[in-house]
């Protein structure tokens, strides 16, 4: 494959962030996305909704359709999946890319932010996966790609925030099993994760504000690093647990300085890598 042209991509967390940069660099090649997340509204910190996605995938070659979607809610899933196909007919591809953060020891993290994390990242992910691959299974060249980190039970990566830790390594361990399942069934099932930071919402607003902005990479790091995965033949590319930098290098990427928000910084790495 060497381009995603009619391909039908279902990405959760669509609205905004490292979601919405993978829609928009599908869409240059006038795929057809579906915009499963939950802002309705706007926020009053984190930017963008379900409805303007929309309209910058449309803006940038793609079509697009909208879904209000929290999927925490089976039922909302399968309505999402049901509009997805009424809409454009098949499931070519999904994104599990929504995902939920709390960074605190386990004397410090409520139980409704631990049923929050996993509610969203690791069940959210398997249902998400669940409902749309009897669609993956007809299409010509299936991917799951879920936005969770390489396999790593070293303590130093859980001690710090056990609850999201485990929560993350769930929607890889998600990954690991269903790669092997339909491995035979030629679903490629794969995993990407940042080498460094990401310049996102989360980043901006939860850990470190615009100082640690400035030392990270741009979200277009990840969203040509999943184009690669994605236009990659299924059958041929399952199971991996990809690093946004290795598959660029890959891919023949040298010059890593165009990604960063401020070139010639020293960049942080990211979580678990």
């Amino acid at each position: 494959m060497s381009t995603l042209k009619g391909k039908t991509l279902f990405i959760t967390g669509a609205s905004r962030g490292i979601g919405k940069a993978i829609a928009l660099r599908a869409a240059q090649d006038g795929a057809n996305i579906v915009v499963a997340a939950k802002t309705k509204d706007p926020h009053p910190k984190l930017p963008g909704t379900v409805d303007s996605a929309v309209k910058e995938i449309e803006a940038a070659g793609g079509k697009a359709l909208g879904c209000i979607t929290d999927i925490r809610d089976e039922a909302q899933i399968a309505a999402a999946v049901r509009q997805a196909l009424a809409t454009f007919g098949s499931i070519d591809i999904l994104v599990n890319n929504a995902s939920a953060i709390f960074l605190a020891g386990s004397l410090k993290t409520p139980a409704k932010r631990f049923d929050l994390m996993h509610a969203i990242n690791t069940r959210g992910t398997f249902l998400t996966s669940q409902f749309c691959l009897p669609h993956l299974l007809r299409a010509e060249n299936p991917h799951i790609l879920t936005i969770s980190p390489p396999l790593n039970l070293e303590a130093k990566w859980f001690a710090p925030h056990v609850a999201y830790s485990i929560a993350k390594f769930g929607m890889s361990l998600c990954v690991l099993g269903m790669a092997d399942e339909f491995r035979n069934q030629g679903v490629a099932v794969n995993a990407l994760w940042p080498k460094t930071a990401i310049a996102t919402a989360a980043v901006q607003n939860v850990l470190g504000g615009e100082e640690m902005v400035r030392r990270c990479r741009k979200l277009e790091i990840m969203s040509d690093a999943a184009y690669a995965i994605l236009t990659r033949a299924s059958r041929e590319c399952t199971g991996r647990f990809y690093i946004d930098e290795e598959v660029l290098r890959e891919e023949g990427v040298t010059d890593f300085d165009q990604y960063a928000v401020t070139p010639g910084s020293d960049l942080l790495p990211d979580f678990f890598v």
